[in-house]
C-alpha cells in the first residue's frame, strides 16, 4: 500500500485525539458492482464526483461484503456481524431488537444520528436514529442536503445515506446521465446482445443519477466548512442486479467499492482485504468508542487508513442464503485465493436478477436455448454445480476457471478448507434441514404453493446468540492447528 502525504500529516496535526467525535457520513449504494465506478477502471460509466472523491481518498481494492443480498448485507452492516449471527441471514429478514446497531451506540455517546432511504432491517433501527427518512426521489437523495442542512450544529452527527440507486426497476430522470447501448462493453458473464446493453444503460443511468448527489453531500459540507473535518464513506451492499452477480460469491457480486476521505486519511489504493463487518468498529474507533461491544465480530482497520499499522486481516468470509430461491454457500479468501462451498449442489444457482423476469436475464435464458452462448455465460444453467470451487482470481478475476481438481493446488486447496470449516464451527453456522424454500421460478413468478421462510442458517447453535468471529489472522490460526 503507497501511501501519500500520511506522516506528514500525522506530525502536523498528531494523531487524532480520542476524545474528539469527528462526523461521520455513510453513503451505501444499491446494487451497485464494485467495478462499476469510473475510479475503479470502468471507462463506460460517467462517475465525475464519485471519481473526485476518490482522487482525494483512501480507495479499498478488496472490501468483501458478508453476503451479496441487500437486507442481510444492511443487518451484516449495521451490527458488525455475519449475517448467521444476526438473526436476519435471509432476504426481508428484519434485524431483531436485542442486536448491536452501531449507530445506536454513537447516539447514546452524543451524536445526531439520521437514516435517509433504504432501510431494509426492520423495525428494531428506530432506536438506533434520532431521524429516519424514507428519502425523496427516484433514488431517495433528494432530502439528503436538508439533513445536513437542518442537523441540530452543537451535535456531532452520523449520516446513513442509502440510495434507491441502483436498483431495478430503472427510473430515468435528468440527474442521471444517458447512455448509448452502443457504446457500451457487457460484462463476459452476460449475453451481449441488445436487451442487455439497453438494460446496463437503465443501470449505469442510476449510478449516474447517485454520482450527482454525492457531489451534493460533498458541496454541502464544503460550503458548511466541514469538509476536512468530517469522514466520508462510499460503499454498496452487494454487487450489481444481473446474472451471476447479485446474491453470489464472486467478486462481482461480493465485492464492494469502497472510498474513505476524512482527518489523517491518506490519499492511495489499498489491497489489502477488508470485511463489510470491520466498518462498525472502524466508525466506533473514529468516534473514541473502540471495543465497546464485543458482539461486534469485525475488527477496525482505522489504524490501516491512517498508516500506523499493516492490514487487519488475513481471512475474509461471505455467505449466500435464501434470495427468493433456497441456497447455502460460504466462501473464504485468502491472499489471491478464493475458495467457495456449496451445501446445495444438485440445484441451480439462481437469484431474481438471473431468472427472466428482467431483461438481461430474459435475453439470456432465451440465447441460451437458441445455443448462442459461451461456457462463460451457462452458470446459471449448471444442475448439478461444483460442491466446490477455487479460484486465483489474479489470474482469473471472473472466476470462470475451478482449480478444485488441478494436482498443483491441493495444498492451498486443503488449507482452505481447514479454514473455512473453522469459521463455520466458531462463528455456530449450519445449513438448515428445513430451508427456506424457492419463492419464484424461472419466469420470475410467483409459485402457485403456499410458501413460507424455513429453517434460518445457524439456527440449530443458536448463532445470533456467538460472538466469536472465526479465524482473522494466519499467524494465530496456524498457531491455533498445530498438529
Amino acid at each position: 500500500m503507497i501511501i501519500i502525504g500520511v506522516c506528514a500529516l500525522q506530525s502536523l496535526f498528531g494523531q487524532i485525539d480520542k476524545n474528539s467525535q469527528p462526523n461521520v457520513v455513510l453513503i451505501i449504494a444499491d446494487d451497485i458492482g464494485w467495478g462499476d465506478i469510473g475510479f475503479y477502471g470502468n471507462t463506460d460509466v460517467k462517475t465525475p464526483n464519485i471519481d473526485a472523491l476518490a482522487a482525494s481518498s483512501l480507495v479499498f481494492n478488496n472490501m468483501y461484503l458478508t453476503t451479496s443480498s441487500c437486507s442481510p448485507s444492511r443487518c451484516s452492516l449495521i451490527s458488525g456481524r455475519y449475517p448467521h449471527n444476526t438473526g436476519a441471514p435471509e432476504l426481508h429478514d428484519p434485524l431483531p431488537a436485542d442486536q448491536v446497531m452501531f449507530p445506536e451506540i454513537l447516539r447514546n455517546k452524543g451524536y445526531y444520528t439520521a437514516l435517509s432511504g433504504k432501510n431494509h432491517m426492520g423495525n428494531a433501527v428506530k432506536k438506533a436514529f434520532e431521524l429516519i427518512s424514507l428519502g425523496k426521489g427516484p433514488g431517495a437523495e433528494e432530502d439528503w442536503l436538508s439533513i445536513l442542512q437542518n442537523r441540530p450544529k452543537e451535535k456531532p452527527f452520523f449520516m446513513w445515506f442509502a440510495s434507491h440507486d441502483a436498483h431495478r426497476d430503472w427510473q430515468f430522470d435528468q440527474h442521471g446521465t444517458m447512455y448509448n447501448p452502443d457504446g457500451i462493453k457487457v460484462p463476459p458473464m452476460m449475453f451481449d446482445g441488445p436487451q442487455t446493453r439497453k438494460d446496463v444503460t437503465g443501470y449505469y443511468h442510476e449510478i449516474s443519477r447517485l454520482d450527482h448527489y454525492v457531489g451534493e453531500v460533498v458541496g454541502e459540507l464544503k460550503r458548511q466548512g466541514i469538509y476536512e473535518d468530517t469522514y466520508i464513506i462510499f460503499m454498496s451492499d452487494n454487487g450489481s442486479p444481473f446474472p451471476r452477480n447479485k446474491a453470489r460469491l464472486y467478486d462481482s457480486g461480493i465485492k464492494s467499492p469502497f472510498i474513505v476521505h476524512g482527518p489523517q486519511i491518506g490519499i492511495a489504493r489499498d489491497s489489502s482485504l477488508v470485511s463489510a463487518i470491520d466498518i462498525a468498529p472502524t466508525i466506533l474507533e473514529i468516534a473514541g468508542l473502540p471495543a465497546i461491544d464485543n458482539r461486534i465480530q469485525g475488527k477496525s482497520f482505522l489504524g490501516t487508513m491512517q498508516g500506523r499499522e499493516h492490514a487487519t486481516r488475513d481471512f475474509v468470509f461471505a455467505e449466500h442464503n435464501w434470495h427468493v430461491f433456497q441456497a447455502y454457500e460460504r466462501m473464504v479468501r485468502f491472499g489471491d485465493w478464493v475458495y467457495i462451498r456449496n451445501g446445495f449442489p444438485n440445484r441451480q444457482n439462481l437469484a431474481g436478477e438471473s431468472t427472466k423476469m428482467f431483461p438481461a436475464g430474459e435475453e439470456l435464458w432465451t440465447s441460451y436455448e437458441q445455443g448462442a452462448t459461451n461456457a462463460n455465460q451457462e452458470d446459471v444453467f449448471l444442475k448439478p454445480r461444483p460442491a466446490e470451487e477455487l479460484f486465483n482470481v489474479s489470474s482469473d478475476p471472473f472466476q470462470f476457471t475451478n482449480l478444485v481438481n488441478d494436482q498443483n493446488n491441493q495444498k492451498i486447496l486443503s488449507y482452505l478448507r481447514s479454514v473455512l470449516t473453522t469459521w463455520i464451527k466458531e462463528t455456530g453456522d449450519s445449513r438448515p434441514e428445513n430451508p427456506t424454500p424457492d419463492r419464484d421460478d424461472i419466469e420470475g413468478k410467483r409459485l402457485p404453493l403456499k410458501w413460507s421462510k424455513g429453517e434460518k442458517p445457524g439456527a440449530q447453535f443458536n448463532a445470533h446468540q456467538i460472538n466469536q468471529p472465526g479465524p482473522i489472522l494466519k499467524k494465530q490460526y496456524d498457531q491455533q492447528n498445530q498438529k
